[in-house]
């Protein structure tokens, strides 16, 4: 947006945006981060973070195929669709103080909290996009670090010195997403440039995947979704067996988990601003190597001293999701013109059904491997994420890739 429709834009948009984003994404790991209580006063299993987190990402995806199918965005304004999505995630996260003490409660809140999910990321940026012309990409990317911070949220209410108990997390988490509908509604009104979203068609699929562009920035994506949401629900697993090797370490396994999965918020909105120049396939490509490293790494990260553990921690929160604005501007970008919405609804949600599977896998290994080995396996997917970045080199970024 340059001129005077830059003057049009009032400057609380962007932070109004960003932090009603931040709200509502709380909910996404708002459980995940109080798992030790629900398993003991649920009689959760073992496999608990696998499951729950599962279970959102499953209502997540049904919830976007849906919003596509019926074009939900364009017959109601996004920011009311935020507004209900939030109030409702907030109603649902409540539940579980009441639920019936039983696995299968928790996975159905999981479930519909998800699908609340799909009303608010997906229309948070359909909104910005509403009130950008230039400078979107950049303006996603701080969107998306906003997401990083929701999920990571919970973490810290858990980890503060005056701790939340397990029921005030789920509180303080219900009340911020509630807020951040309200924030939305009222300081965000429908902007200049919101216009119709590209209709979602199973039938234009053989179209879309046709373009080699595109299917290779594709599935650069489904590779970095292999990695990015186990990497999420492992962490704090990963904090604890830490821990546990190092009995004279004192880790707040909740504080650092913020702080690792917070830390993504610097990857994706330094990574849209480097992107202007730099180019989407060369800073996705960049950070997505170096997570992969991280991921061959990862069994010799518990012999390290504490500092250096915890410093390598932060840098793999920050470069496994800095590239997920990216590769969201790259699918767009080769989409067939008109089918830009199909495309995305489409690689959105494969993207989110491998989360499930590679959450799974995860945690059936976890049962076999030895735990230092335990995110070892989700190198596969950087290593197909990047070599799938490589054959965009005559499109974008050719030269730049030549010189990493």
């Amino acid at each position: 947006m340059t001129g005077s429709s830059e003057r049009v834009r009032p400057s609380r948009i962007l932070p109004a945006i960003v932090i009603s984003q931040f709200a509502g994404t709380s909910l996404w790991f708002a459980t995940n981060a109080i798992i030790p209580d629900l398993r003991e006063t649920w009689q959760l299993g073992e496999g608990a973070i696998g499951s729950v987190t599962s279970a959102v990402q499953f209502g997540f995806i049904t919830g976007t195929l849906l919003a596509a199918f019926f074009t939900l965005a364009d017959r109601f304004s996004p920011r009311r669709i935020f507004l209900l999505s939030s109030l409702f995630g907030a109603v649902c996260n409540l539940l579980v103080l009441v639920a019936p003490r039983a696995p299968w409660s928790l996975l159905a809140l999981r479930f519909l909290t998800g699908i609340a999910l799909a009303g608010i990321y997906p229309v948070g940026m359909k909104i910005a996009s509403g009130w950008y012309r230039h400078g979107l990409g950049s303006a996603l990317g701080f969107l998306v670090g906003a997401l990083v911070l929701g999920t990571s949220f919970p973490h810290l209410l858990r980890g503060m010195d005056y701790a939340l108990d397990w029921q005030e997390v789920i509180v303080a988490v219900s009340l911020l997403a509630a807020s951040g509908g309200i924030l939305m509604a009222v300081a965000v009104p429908d902007g200049p440039y919101l216009t119709a979203t590209a209709s979602f068609s199973l039938a234009s699929l053989p179209a879309i995947f046709a373009k080699k562009d595109l299917r290779a920035a594709a599935v650069g994506y489904f590779g970095h979704m292999w990695e990015l949401y186990t990497f999420y629900a492992f962490v704090p697993v990963m904090l604890t067996l830490y821990a546990g090797r190092h009995p004279g370490t004192a880790i707040d396994v909740s504080f650092w988990s913020f702080c690792i999965i917070g830390a993504g918020f610097f990857g994706c909105s330094i990574g849209g601003v480097i992107s202007r120049s730099a180019g989407s396939v060369r800073v996705a490509a960049i950070q997505l190597s170096m997570s992969g490293a991280l991921c061959l790494f990862s069994p010799f990260l518990f012999d390290l001293h504490e500092s250096l553990f915890l410093g390598l921690m932060i840098l793999w929160g920050i470069v496994v999701v800095g590239d997920s604005p990216q590769f969201s501007a790259l699918i767009a970008k080769y989409a067939p013109a008109g089918l830009v919405g199909s495309a995305l609804t489409m690689s959105n949600s494969t993207g989110f059904a491998i989360t499930i599977v590679s959450i799974q896998c995860i945690g059936f290994l976890s049962k076999l491997i030895p735990g230092s080995y335990l995110l070892f396996p989700l190198f596969a997917g950087p290593l197909i994420g990047v070599f799938s970045l490589f054959r965009l080199r005559s499109v974008e970024g050719g030269r730049q890739l030549q010189t990493m």
